[in-house]
């Protein structure tokens, strides 16, 4: 099987009426919905792809069933599933108002006023500085 036997099998599976890598149009019954079969052999998978993937997996859809509905192998939907619920996790467990960052805010705060007062008592140093001062009158 040589590099071209490769582009007939694609041309003559796009000649049979198989949807590879094309958008669904509206006429069609899930325009619009889910993206539905396997993208061309060059194409890559959005994350928004992978994410309507994964909830068909989370859904209940058989593995097998979607690998073979979508050209994709078992594995990779499983990978795809894995880091879904580690990202989900890991979204679920931020706090929001956790003592640690709450303190940190607080003090960098604290830092940024200390600042904005040391550099206007530098500046009124300068500007002190730069005036010459008043002749005293002598004392009788």
């Amino acid at each position: 099987m040589g590099s071209g036997d490769k582009g007939n099998k694609r041309d003559n599976g796009a000649l049979g009426g198989e949807k590879r890598g094309r958008s669904p149009s509206a006429s069609e019954p899930n325009a619009g919905g889910l993206h539905e079969g396997p993208l061309p052999a060059n194409g890559r998978w959005s994350t928004r792809r992978k994410a309507e993937v994964v909830i068909r997996m989370l859904a209940g859809e058989p593995i097998d069933a979607l690998s073979r509905e979508l050209g994709v192998e078992v594995y990779r939907l499983e990978e795809w599933r894995e880091k879904a619920l580690i990202g989900m996790e890991a979204g679920l467990k931020e706090r929001d108002c956790d003592p640690l960052r709450l303190e940190l805010d607080r003090t960098l705060k604290k830092v940024g006023e200390l600042s904005m007062e040391n550099e206007l008592l530098k500046r009124e140093k300068e500007i002190v500085t730069r005036r010459p001062l008043p002749k005293r009158r002598p004392r009788y």
